[in-house]
């Protein structure tokens, strides 16, 4: 009986361990995305390409589905601001769409 209960506790935290993952990877690859985005030769459509591309390399295809980009203005600099909208990874990484919101930003190399 109490091996049941361990068992959950360490698949709980196990999951939980996942769901960070999952959440600090989007972050990253959004920030890379977005530096991308800032280069002075960058093309309109670059941060998200790049943001897809290592998304579906880190974690999976599902996860890059709703990745956005546009130019923002933090602190009077000009910033490339990429938002990635993911699923949360409940039971492996199956989960409801649409519960982790991370963005990345860096400052545009052309201001």
């Amino acid at each position: 009986m109490v091996s049941v209960l361990v068992l959950a506790i360490v698949l709980a935290v196990f999951q939980l361990g996942l769901a960070l993952h999952a959440r600090n990877t989007l972050i990253s690859c959004a920030s890379e995305g977005a530096r991308a985005g800032a280069r002075a030769d960058a093309v309109p459509g670059q941060a998200v390409a790049r943001t897809q591309e290592l998304i579906s390399a880190s974690l999976s295809p599902r996860y890059a589905r709703a990745v956005t980009s546009r130019p923002a203005v933090v602190d009077g600099v000009r910033v490339v601001e990429v938002r990635v909208v993911a699923p949360v990874p409940v039971l492996g990484l199956l989960g409801p769409e649409g519960s982790i919101d991370v963005v990345g930003r860096a400052f545009a190399e052309d201001q």
